[in-house]
């Protein structure tokens, strides 16, 4: 399913991005030849009434379009009018341009029908502040509900994270208002450095040490998991937690705590099981963590806590309210996309942030998994990705190209063949160590 859902992902955004691509030159009068959605060999084709030959190829990492063009191949004199190379270089940029214009307007109707149909999130109040963190050193309290970072809003957690994760690779001080649980607002200032530049993933809130308010977790087992410990002593969904060799359990955290200091070893269980109280005998998993530490594991999932109504903030706002927000948050991705670009180019960010299309693949089945709003707005994410990076002054792609015709513009004729071709060549050698860097990232993290 996860192959799936990437065939899915990558092959609906190939298509409007070179359907961009297609739709500008069909309207400026140039000869498209094909559209091919993947590489290699088509598993299938057809032609419309134009003569265009539409395909679909095996390799589903790309796509192109096409166009009648003397470059690569002879032109009959009646053709000429519709060969790319002969129109003019400003229409030849709107061509260029189109495909990851295309991609950046998905993008703003997918966050518009999100935020048009009507969105529920956890309002951003602190549950708990690590020790000597950078929120603690700041001042921040649990109960606290960030109101604004830096002067933007933040009426979700996932503000909260976009707008912190703005400043990854920086050192500087962020000012943060927040309400008290007796509700007056502070004005407070959170001192980062060299924020979270090296860490691969970077959480915002951890490197803040900053947790959530979260409801207690139900000490009652939604799920046991086949072939574990829990099954194997007779553990059934539905049963409550009471007790761990004879000592009650206050929460699921005290029960996973119980659990992770049992390894390997045999422990007691009692459970409430339709009124009645039963004793099981159970002997964790022992498993050995990335770090070195040995901890318990048995196999069960916890039921997922219930939010109380005043916990959650909804938002619906109407048509013209959902395109604007669907607008600004195309224009923070974009912006935030460049500007990591640019952090990595210079070192302020590690380049283990890169992904490739195995982590690509992972993320599509987990938002998939998640539903239809978790996908779509995993859609949206990856449409702006694939639109800035078209649109990296780089040979090879749509931003090369445009460089290549404002050149001309410039110099009243395009540039020397043998230029072209020598930047051409650089081009291909760094996108090769792009794709080689992000294949070895994807299979790191395997």
């Amino acid at each position: 399913m996860t192959l799936l859902y990437f065939i899915v992902a990558i092959c609906l955004l190939v298509v409007i991005h070179e359907y961009g691509h297609f739709w500008v030159a069909r309207r400026a009068g140039v000869q498209v030849l094909r559209f091919s959605v993947g590489f290699g060999k088509p598993l299938f084709s057809f032609k419309d009434k134009y003569g265009t030959e539409y395909s679909l190829a095996p390799i589903p990492l790309g796509g192109y379009v096409k166009m009648l063009d003397s470059r690569e191949a002879p032109v009959a004199d009646h053709l000429k009018h519709q060969e790319f190379n002969s129109k003019s270089p400003w229409v030849r940029i709107a061509i260029a341009a189109a495909g990851p214009i295309a991609n950046f307007l998905f993008a703003i109707l997918a966050y518009w029908a999100l935020a048009w149909s009507g969105t529920t999130s956890l309002i951003p109040v602190i549950g708990q502040i690590a020790d000597d963190s950078p929120a603690a050193n700041a001042g921040f309290f649990p109960g606290d509900e960030i109101l604004a970072i830096n002067g933007d809003d933040t009426p979700s957690w996932q503000d909260v994270n976009w707008h912190m994760l703005s400043f990854i690779g920086e050192t500087r001080s962020v000012p943060v208002l927040v309400k008290g649980e007796e509700g007056r607002q502070r004005e407070l200032s959170v001192t980062i450095k060299d924020w979270l530049g090296d860490t691969e993933a970077p959480d915002p809130l951890s490197g803040l040490g900053i947790t959530p308010r979260l409801p207690d977790i139900p000490l009652k087992v939604a799920e046991v998991v086949d072939g574990s410990p829990a099954q194997a002593a007779g553990m059934q969904a539905g049963d409550e937690v009471l007790a761990v060799n004879n000592t009650d359990v206050a929460d699921w955290s005290g029960w996973v705590t119980s659990i992770r200091e049992s390894a390997g070893q045999s422990i007691t269980i009692t459970v409430l099981r339709n009124g009645q109280s039963v004793d099981l005998q159970a002997t964790p998993k022992a498993v050995t963590l990335d770090s070195g530490e040995v901890v318990g594991q048995i196999g069960v999932m916890a039921q997922a806590p219930e939010y109380p109504a005043d916990w959650l903030r909804q938002s619906e706002p109407g048509v013209v309210r959902a395109f604007q927000i669907g607008i600004e948050k195309t224009g923070q991705l974009i912006w935030f996309t460049l500007d990591s670009l640019g952090k990595m180019i210079t070192g302020d960010v590690s380049v283990k942030n890169l992904s490739g299309p195995i982590t690509i693949a992972k993320v599509a089945g987990a938002s998939a998994s998640g539903g239809l709003e978790a996908f779509v707005s995993f859609l949206a994410l990856l449409s702006v990705s694939l639109g800035v990076l078209n649109l990296l002054p780089v040979p090879m792609l749509d931003g090369g190209h445009i460089v290549f015709y404002m050149a001309e513009l410039i110099r009243g004729k395009p540039l020397p063949e043998s230029v072209q071709i020598a930047a051409v060549k650089i081009g291909m050698v760094l996108l090769l160590m792009l794709m080689i860097v992000a294949f070895y990232n994807d299979i790191s993290r395997l």
